[in-house]
């Protein structure tokens, strides 16, 4: 028997005991007056009783929407721990491209996209940031401030230190730069 079942009879139990008390005390009363008392009482217990249920049936939808949610990061620490060897592969990548040796470029090349689609698979999105775009506090981590290259460089990205990455809509990484002053 279910939560809400036991509950029930629980309630119905309650409501039999007090109408039985108030029968018994009202017996000395009115007819009219027992009717309205009865009336009264069945209704509070009817209001207790969907309150409990509205209570509970909120209860479950707040349970399986958080329950949702860890699904979706539960692999947020693996995914993490894997972004310094996407870096490392991704700096790797470009020194391989110099080498006059098109099988092992190509090899690479198809590893690193295994790589990078694996994860995208699994949720992960690269934040995109080019040199040239406006600086925004809230989107990218500033590691250093130059000197503008240039008098419309002022305020705006000059170079990308590290990629920063997206797990669904959530920022896991901001992307590090460098900031023209």
């Amino acid at each position: 028997m279910s939560k809400k079942d036991k509950h029930t009879e629980e309630v119905k139990d309650q409501v039999e005991e007090m109408v039985d008390e108030s029968v018994e005390e009202s017996s000395e009363k009115e007819a009219v007056n027992k009717e309205d008392q009865l009336k009264e009482e069945v209704e509070k217990e009817k209001d207790k009783f969907l309150r409990l249920f509205a209570e509970f049936e909120n209860y479950k939808k707040r349970t399986s929407k958080e329950r949702l949610e860890l699904f979706k990061t539960a692999g947020q620490d693996v995914i993490v721990s894997m972004l310094p060897v996407l870096d490392d592969f991704d700096r790797a990548w470009k020194e391989i491209e110099r080498s006059e040796d098109k099988n092992l470029i190509k090899g690479v090349e198809l590893i690193h996209n295994k790589l990078k689609e694996t994860l995208k698979g699994k949720g992960l999105e690269e934040i995109e940031v080019a040199a040239g775009d406006t600086f925004n506090a809230d989107n990218h981590e500033a590691i250093t401030q130059i000197p503008a290259p240039t008098e419309d460089m002022k305020g705006k990205i000059v170079d990308v230190i590290e990629k920063g990455y997206k797990l669904g809509d959530k920022v896991i990484r901001f992307p590090k730069v460098v900031t023209g002053q």
